[in-house]
């Protein structure tokens, strides 16, 4: 977790002791954090996420800035003309990018970039095809999917500028 130049976007469901302490630590490592908040013990979150003067993002919601799933189709959005929040989206494909793009994200998520247990070995995009696919992306990457220790430093490879992870700060 030491790799100071990526934005490590942090998917919370909840907060107990141990997340609690990985994510201080990573803030203390001067590392540029932000946590996007899934569904699950909302305010505490946002709370803590204050306290520490973190930015955090709501899925398909209003925040500090919103994050749009790649569930999310509806082509335009007004949310960055009408405010001045951050927008960032997931992808998985060409088309999803597009539609992200569209809906003028600042960040696009593209997943996933390696194994994890939501989706199968054929899925992966891996550091070649995530490279080829992002070649004319003139958005701000971010990698997303399975990202741990042991492959954190291959990220490098990629023109990815951040990345998004749940079990490297949970486990």
């Amino acid at each position: 977790m030491k790799n100071n130049k990526l934005h490590y976007y942090i998917f919370v469901e909840e907060l107990n002791e141990k997340i609690i302490k990985n994510i201080i630590k990573l803030k203390k490592q001067r590392i540029k954090i932000s946590i996007i908040i899934l569904d699950k013990n909302f305010l505490i979150i946002v709370k803590f996420a204050k306290k520490e003067r973190i930015p955090f993002f709501v899925i398909n919601n209003r925040a500090q800035g919103v994050f749009l799933t790649n569930k999310y189709k509806t082509p335009k959005n007004n949310i960055k003309e009408t405010t001045k929040l951050e927008v960032i989206g997931s992808a998985h494909n060409q088309l999803e990018y597009y539609i992200k793009k569209k809906q003028n994200c600042n960040t696009i998520m593209l997943s996933p970039i390696f194994f994890n247990k939501k989706y199968s070995l054929n899925k992966i995009l891996h550091v070649n095809k995530f490279n080829l696919m992002t070649l004319g992306w003139k958005n701000n990457i971010c990698a997303l999917g399975g990202i741990n220790l042991k492959n954190l430093k291959l990220i490098n490879l990629t023109k990815s500028k951040s990345i998004a992870v749940k079990s490297l700060i949970t486990n």
